[in-house]
C-alpha cells in the first residue's frame, strides 16, 4: 500500500496501465454488475436537485425508473446506488450515442445544464473506494469487460491514476495529486 496523506492506495493504481477505450467496450460498466453506482451520501442532496434539469437528457425507460424508484436506492447490501432499469440492467441515468453507452448526467454537465459532472464512484472508475472514518483505501476494480482499456493503457503506457488525474484531483485536490505523483516517482 501507498500512503498519500489520509488515503492508502493499493500499490496497482500507480503500477498497472488503463485507458477506457469505449469503442471496444461501449461503456459495458454502465450496464452490467448487480446493482447501480455507488453514491455517497453528500450526493444524495445533489442528485435530488440535478434531477429536473437532467430527466430532458435521459431515455423514457431511465426516466420511468427514477420516477417509480427514487433518483437513488439503496441496494441488497444497504449502500445508496443509483436505479438501474428493469432492477438490474442498465443504469437509469445511461444515455446512448452512436451505440456507446454514457451518462445522462455528464452530457448535462457537458451542455452547461448542471455543475456537477456525475458520481464520483463512476468519474474514478476502476479505482473503488472504501471509505473508513479515519482514511481511504483506493483499490483497482478489475473487471472483464475493461480489458480493451488494460490493453489500451499498456499500448499508450499510461498508469490508472495518470488515467484518473481529473478525478482523484477532483476528489482529493491538486495538492493530494501533486504529493501522489511525488510519491511514485521514489518508488
Amino acid at each position: 500500500m501507498i500512503e498519500v496523506g489520509n488515503v492508502l492506495l493499493h500499490e496497482d493504481v500507480v503500477k498497472e496501465n488503463f485507458v477506457c477505450n469505449l469503442t471496444k467496450c461501449k461503456g459495458a460498466c454502465c450496464l452490467e454488475g448487480d446493482s447501480g453506482a455507488p453514491l455517497n451520501a453528500d450526493e444524495l442532496d445533489i442528485l435530488k436537485e440535478i434531477y429536473p434539469k437532467v430527466k430532458p437528457y435521459l431515455t423514457a425507460k431511465g426516466i420511468a425508473t427514477i420516477e417509480k424508484e427514487g433518483v437513488y436506492v439503496t441496494d441488497f447490501e444497504g449502500d445508496y446506488t443509483t436505479p438501474c432499469v428493469d432492477t438490474n440492467k442498465e443504469c437509469a441515468y445511461v444515455i446512448w450515442e452512436n451505440g456507446i453507452t454514457k451518462c445522462g448526467i455528464e452530457k448535462a454537465w457537458e451542455e452547461g445544464a448542471v455543475t456537477w459532472k456525475k458520481p464520483i464512484s463512476c468519474h474514478l472508475y476502476p479505482i473503488r473506494i472504501t471509505s473508513y472514518p479515519e482514511f481511504d483505501v483506493l483499490n483497482y476494480d478489475r473487471w472483464n469487460i475493461c480489458s480493451p482499456a488494460c490493453s489500451f493503457g499498456n499500448e499508450l503506457k499510461v498508469h490508472v491514476h495518470e488515467f484518473l488525474k481529473d478525478p482523484l484531483i477532483r476528489k482529493y485536490g491538486a495538492d493530494w495529486y501533486q504529493e501522489l505523483e511525488d510519491t511514485v516517482a521514489g518508488i
